[in-house]
């Protein structure tokens, strides 16, 4: 089947009436692990300060983050980077998330765990991560928790400071080799075996007039993970190879797949440019068996792709539900604390969460199933005890309406410089269920009918 647009048409009909085989039972209950592979220096200000890094208003003034820090510290940034990644994320923690009901993480991943795929030495990044993620990967998978791999730092910006997304051509086309290769990890290392969906991107910038191509981006994003899953042999709804595998060898199959006119030339240019990588990641990992040198077979399901919702930008923003061939899902972020949302009092923030409607308006463009991939109880106010309890009961019903919800962040850093308990307070999952905001079992509330006396209220929002 050659052509790929009217497969896209057509499966796009039938595609919210799909149930999404690769999403956990139930609802999603999740946390992510947040400034463990992406580090954010003002979760764990005292630790950052320890290993090296600086604190300053303009972080272009001094090391104030990752690449800036490798930059900075080119002979010791590995070694003092995988002391962080040792300890910020651990059996221990994976022990304690079971214990409160996890059962879905949301790991933020820069572009530069694939090392490869770092430009230096104009660019520069810690080397090792990926030993990192797969050890983590490794234990929940064997502790039941489902993974989504989070593309939260793409190659570029997409504004000053910012480590999200390009918006160039050479630096989509190094995101799409990095989906290429995760892809393939996904479904051929064991390691992998819990990941059930690849996030495309993380909060692109909102004014869709300054991500230029991010649109192709999403096509090409879902064609590249599709590629490779065809080419394990994996089912894919309403498209299949024009071409028969015929090798035994994976990394062989996907240059087979590079010759096929299914696929248009940016995603065969990355699936090429993703096959010396492989080559190299199963080299290092002892992956060489499943990857290189014998027969491959793959039974997983097709993996989820996922998009930042439509409305999360404007200025006529691109449809990801358009780039959808196979099982999809669509993330949406809610702050208050950023302003915008409510007005800055406690009446104010719960009339506007619990007459949230968000689902039906993503879902009404295609964006279905919803599911909240961050959120927290941070305020713009002073925010007691009590409040927070209903805060955070009043989030948890209103995301649940969709497919549940990831909390950022599974802990902050508690020290002088975070005012003890200050900050995890109000950012921390796990802080957060010691002090009883947050129920052990995440499905149960404080108060169930927090939302009943803000239903259909008129408080002031904004």
């Amino acid at each position: 089947m050659r052509n790929l647009p009217l497969v896209l048409s057509l499966f796009l009909s039938s595609l919210s009436m799909q149930v999404l085989a690769g999403l956990p039972n139930g609802k999603i209950y999740g946390v992510n692990l947040g400034s463990w592979l992406v580090l954010e220096p003002w979760m764990l200000p005292q630790e950052w300060l320890d290993m090296g890094g600086q604190s300053c208003a303009n972080c272009a003034d001094c090391i104030a983050t990752e690449s800036a820090f490798a930059k900075a510290y080119p002979n010791t940034v590995d070694k003092i980077f995988a002391e962080h990644w040792r300890t910020w994320f651990n059996q221990t923690h994976v022990n304690e998330l079971v214990a409160v009901g996890i059962n879905t993480v949301r790991v933020p991943l820069g572009y530069w765990i694939v090392e490869a795929l770092v430009h230096r030495p104009v660019e520069a990044y810690p080397r090792g991560g990926l030993g990192y993620l797969r050890d983590g990967l490794g234990w929940l998978q064997k502790a039941g928790i489902q993974v989504i791999l989070d593309h939260h730092a793409l190659p570029g910006v997409q504004t000053p400071g910012q480590e999200f997304t390009g918006k160039h051509p050479y630096n989509y086309h190094r995101a799409l080799v990095w989906t290429a290769v995760m892809t393939s990890l996904a479904h051929l290392d064991s390691n992998f075996g819990s990941v059930f969906a690849i996030e495309a991107i993380n909060e692109p910038i909102m004014n869709a007039a300054l991500t230029p191509g991010y649109g192709e981006f999403q096509m090409n994003f879902v064609q590249t993970v599709r590629a490779v899953e065809l080419t394990l042999g994996i089912p894919v709804p309403g498209v299949s190879l024009d071409y028969s595998i015929s090798s035994t060898n994976f990394t062989a199959a996907l240059g087979d797949t590079c010759s096929s006119s299914l696929f248009n030339a940016n995603v065969t240019a990355a699936i090429e440019d993703a096959i010396p990588i492989l080559i190299g990641i199963a080299s290092e990992y002892g992956l060489g068996n499943v990857f290189t040198s014998s027969p491959f077979q793959c039974e997983s399901p097709s993996l989820v792709t996922s998009f930042m919702d439509i409305n999360w930008q404007y200025n006529n923003p691109p449809n990801p539900a358009k780039a959808a061939i196979g099982p999809q899902g669509y993330d949406n972020h809610l702050y208050y604390s950023f302003g915008g949302v409510a007005a800055a009092n406690p009446d104010a923030y719960l009339t506007s969460v619990c007459n949230l409607q968000r689902i039906q308006n993503d879902a009404a463009l295609g964006n279905s199933p919803l599911w909240f991939g961050e959120w927290g109880l941070p305020t713009q106010f002073y925010a007691t005890d009590k409040f927070l309890c209903k805060w955070a009961d009043a989030q948890k019903l209103a995301y649940s309406k969709g497919a549940g919800w990831l909390f950022w962040n599974f802990k902050t850093e508690i020290s002088k410089l975070t005012n003890g308990t200050g900050l995890a307070r109000q950012w921390s999952y796990l802080e957060g269920v010691k002090l009883g905001f947050l129920t052990k079992d995440p499905a149960d509330y404080n108060d169930p009918n927090v939302c009943d006396p803000y239903i259909n209220s008129t408080h002031s929002t904004s």
